[in-house]
Parts: C-alpha cells; structure tokens; sequence
C-alpha cells in the first residue's frame, strides 16, 4: 500500500478541490538548495517515470503531470504535480505513490507531494513521445 500522508499529514495539499472553492492552506515553501536538486532530480526522474496514470499507459512524467522538483540541503524532495482533471479517480493514489517511490531514492531524506491545479494540464503539456505513443498528431 502506498503512504497517503502526501494527500492528508501536515502540509499537504489536500484532497483535489474544485476550481474556484476554498481550499486547505498551501504547504510551507521550501528552500531549495540548487546542488542537491541538481544531484537528485534525474534520480527522482527515472523514478516518477516508472509511475503510469492508470487509464492512459504513458508515465506522468511523459504526460507532462510532473511541473517541479526541488530538494532542500536537508534532502526534503518536493514534487510539484497535477492531475489530468480535478475529478480524476487517481487523485489518492498517483501521489502517494510518487511520494514513495522519491522517499525510496538513496540522498532524499523525505519527499512531499504537493498537488497543484494552476496553470491546467493540458495535451500540449505532454512530451512529443507521449504523444506519439497515444497517436496524437498536431
């Protein structure tokens, strides 16, 4: 089972609200430290790509899900995320299981979720091989 507590501990973002409603107080910032992100991003990458929405076989990566990364000197991974839309039935359990699967990553001390709706993904967000892979041509 995937550890929930990037939808529901302190600072999380909550359970996806509507667009427009009052939502849960937005976690703490974090500072950034350039070297350690630099160091673990593409650590934190080959991991978020092994991580597929379960109705589009694409990783969320390639979807274009995925809008930041960032890691503190302390090793907190951040990972700044979105869903396909608002209602989308892998709002539990997309997240948690990136907050694992990052928390897993040798240099990463712990990692939070924060789930995001502004700007909205869309198709153009996705990269060219996800596209390909899902046959959309523009």
């Amino acid at each position: 089972m995937f550890d929930t507590s990037a939808l529901t501990g302190p600072g999380a973002a909550g359970p996806p609200a509507q667009p427009g409603a009052a939502s849960a107080e937005p976690p703490p910032p974090i500072e950034p430290d350039p070297v350690r992100t630099l160091e673990l991003k593409p650590h934190i990458v080959e991991q978020l790509s092994t991580v597929f929405d379960p109705e589009i076989p694409v990783n969320i990566y390639e979807l274009g899900l995925i809008y930041d990364v960032a890691v503190d000197k302390d090793g907190l991974a951040v990972i700044k995320m979105t869903l396909t839309a608002p209602g989308c039935p892998a709002a539990v359990t997309l997240p948690a299981e990136v907050q694992g699967k990052v928390k897993g990553i040798e240099g990463v001390t712990d990692a939070r979720v924060d789930l995001v709706w502004e700007p909205p993904w869309d198709k153009d967000r996705m990269s060219d091989a996800a596209k390909l892979q899902l046959g959309i041509f523009d």
